[in-house]
């Protein structure tokens, strides 16, 4: 297809040509107004003059008609899961790919919005003017003539305005699913990420129903898999919850409301929050019998933590070495024995024993205070030293009832190296020590060890002969730790190349408080992306697959793989968004996959009315799909328009026809330079010169 048009490329600025042009006319308006002689021929050379110093072409392009571009935006994100909504989207697509070659000169673009790996990690939403514009970012925008959305209404990044849309074309949206669905969703509006570890955090939830109603659910509250609450909730009104965090790490609490009759799906009727806990402060007491170096190695471990706030006292002299001098004398401040042991005993997360004998500081009304701090969920760490066997030792008071190895009476005074118990290497607390991997270990040896016969716990340290040398046992509520040596200090300085002070009595400390990470039958799991890790740890030889559910239902066993000794490892890939419960036995451990709380599950029932602003200002329309009777789809007519304020009927949706074309090539032909601009000019002035001599010989 050939098109003429006319170029200009002024000779002179073009300043100049507008002066001389005005110039010109002045003198032109002038000749008419006086009745001067050829003012109309030296108006014609004028204006000859002009033109040829614009430098006037004839332009010839050679121009192909190009296409117009239809965009078919498909919703494929995972709301349109629901009901039959992924079926109508489908054959939404085969009839408009129809429809759509028929009106012939189109190139339609199908553009798949919601369904990478990547809009499903990021949880923001239905995106698809987003997608619109990464799919037409090689389109020039007035070739465009009509994008068709086919989703079910809601999404969630609809520009304000036709200007911000950048839309040179005209809207349709055809809405799947279906009038009047019934929904009913809670919402977190308030929910903490961190608290405190026995205290309460605050949660602000919100129960909405659609169709609205306002007669008050059920909203069962849980924590970490088990039943807490179960709390009323009127729709539409905000309702706090309080939860108590019972441990360190991660609590993943859950908010359940009880389903509506016939709802579309039951997949927001969960709302997910994960809380860390964490210790204000970490309140420990040290007591050490008498000055020993162990009791500076343990000093400098617990105050080189700032979240520890410790307590220490030593007693200096023992009731043997008396010599009249009054207590009031020696001491610097008096043993608050009432205070600690009484009254404020509840307050500790951790008592440390080191080298105590009892001398009489405290009564057995005590002791007994302790072996009921402990089964009630304390936590006491025993270093014994050489009159742990003695009849004054802490075996022999009331203490004993919770002390997991019975003393013989003798005490091992020979070199030997520490090394883990078959139990050992299975146990979190000793499992991967450094240098426990050599044999013997490369580890410095201790000189003295406490005789004893172990009665119940798990014994996860040996020492000479084999016998126990680090037991840990669970008593009621709390847990006990004993040390069957004093001589620890020695890795801490250094003693034959030392050993892994700091890691074990850490370890050992955090396990007597109840830190989830040492726990010796655990089972955890972790989500990257759509990829779920579960980890299991056991003090057993080998660990049964675990039992996964997904947010939908839908089960499946992982296999776990032995990654370490007492620990086994496995993965998979999730196909779902939202929470998985896996379980093994009584154990149960939840993760979430993807955002928690997605945007996508906050709002389900499709609606016509979010998109309709857009597309009615674009000249488009808005209209469901779905046939009166619930099954199959009713698409509108397509057909071709010119430009119009609007595109769409009762019964059919235009698509404008831009006229776009490209040029394959363009010749120049300049009109005012040459023998014919020369010709044109000097006949012009020869027509002016006759016309004046004639009129001069007429008067």
């Amino acid at each position: 297809m050939k098109e003429f048009s006319l170029a200009f490329a002024p000779l002179a600025p073009q300043w100049l040509l507008v002066l001389f042009a005005a110039l010109a006319l002045a003198w032109v308006v002038a000749a008419l107004v006086l009745r001067r002689r050829g003012a109309l021929p030296r108006a014609l050379v004028f204006a000859l003059l002009i033109g040829a110093l614009s430098g006037p072409s004839l332009v010839e392009e050679q121009r192909e008609n190009l296409h117009d571009v239809v965009a078919v935006v498909l919703d494929r994100s995972a709301s349109q899961n629901f009901d039959d909504r992924r079926a109508q989207t489908d054959a939404a697509r085969e009839a408009l790919e129809k429809d759509l070659k028929a009106l012939g000169d189109v190139d339609v673009r199908f553009i798949d919005a919601g369904a990478s790996q990547t809009d499903v990690e990021q949880g923001d939403g239905t995106r698809l003017f987003t997608a619109l514009n990464s799919g037409l970012a090689d389109v020039a925008p007035e070739r465009l003539g009509a994008v068709i959305m086919v989703t079910d209404g809601v999404v969630h990044d609809i520009p304000t305005s036709i200007a911000a849309a950048n839309l040179k074309a005209p809207l349709h949206a055809l809405i799947t699913g279906h009038e009047g669905e019934r929904d009913r969703r809670v919402t977190l509006v308030e929910a903490p990420r961190f608290g405190l570890i026995g205290k309460d955090v605050v949660f602000t939830i919100k129960v909405e129903d659609a169709p609205a109603s306002h007669d008050p659910v059920t909203v069962t509250v849980r924590r970490d898999g088990a039943v807490l609450n179960r709390v009323l909730a009127r729709p539409g009104e905000l309702v706090k919850i309080p939860v108590r965090l019972e441990h360190g790490g991660r609590n993943v609490l859950e908010f359940d409301v009880e389903p509506a009759p016939d709802e579309l799906t039951l997949v927001n009727n969960k709302a997910v929050a994960t809380v860390e806990g964490v210790r204000d402060h970490l309140k420990i007491l040290l007591v050490s019998g008498e000055p020993n170096p162990g009791e500076r190695a343990w000093r400098n471990l617990l105050k080189a933590d700032a979240n520890v706030e410790l307590v220490h006292f030593t007693i200096l002299r023992p009731p043997e070495k008396q010599d009249g001098t009054p207590i009031r004398e020696l001491a610097l401040i008096a043993f608050p024995t009432a205070e600690l042991f009484g009254r404020k005993i509840v307050d500790f997360d951790l008592i440390v024993f080191d080298r105590y004998s009892n001398m009489g500081l405290l009564p057995p009304n005590y002791f007994d205070n302790i072996v009921k701090y402990v089964r009630e969920g304390g936590a006491l760490a025993i270093v014994a030293g050489p009159n742990f066997s003695q009849p004054d030792g802490l075996y022999y008071t009331p203490i004993g009832k919770v002390i997991p190895a019975r003393p013989t009476g003798e005490v091992i005074e020979t070199p030997f190296r520490a090394a883990l118990s078959s139990l050992g290497a299975r146990h979190p607390v000793t499992r991967d020590l450094p240098g426990a991997e050599a044999r013997p270990p490369a580890w410095g040896q201790w000189f003295r060890q406490e005789q004893a016969v172990f009665m119940r716990g798990a014994s996860v340290l040996d020492g000479a002969g084999g016998a126990p040398l680090l037991v840990l046992s669970r008593e009621g509520k709390g847990r006990v730790g004993l040390l069957l040596t004093d001589q620890s200090w020695l890795w801490s300085r250094g003693f034959e190349g030392g050993g892994p002070y700091e890691d074990l009595m850490r370890r050992m400390a955090h396990w007597l408080m109840k830190e989830p990470e040492l726990e010796e039958e655990y089972l955890r799991a972790n989500a990257k992306g759509r990829e779920v890790a579960v980890e299991r740890q056991t003090l057993g030889d080998s660990a049964g697959p675990v039992h996964a559910v997904a947010p939908s239902g839908k089960a499946e066993d992982i296999v776990l793989s032995p990654a370490a000794p007492g620990l086994f490892r496995g993965k998979v890939t999730a196909d779902e968004l939202g929470l998985y419960r896996l379980t093994q036995g009584e154990m149960t451990a939840l993760v979430n996959v993807g955002p928690e709380n997605p945007l996508e599950y906050r709002e389900v029932g499709s609606t016509p009315e979010k998109l309709r602003p857009l597309a009615e200002a674009s000249g488009g329309s808005v209209r469901r799909i779905d046939e009166a009777q619930g099954s199959g789809i009713r698409l509108p007519r397509i057909v071709a328009m010119r430009d119009s304020p609007v595109y769409a009927g009762a019964d059919f949706i235009g698509v404008r026809r831009t006229g776009a074309s490209v040029a394959h090539g363009i010749r120049l032909a300049p009109l005012a330079v040459g023998l014919f601009g020369l010709l044109a000019l000097l006949g012009a002035l020869v027509a002016a010169w006759a016309w004046e001599g004639r009129r001069g010989r007429a008067r």
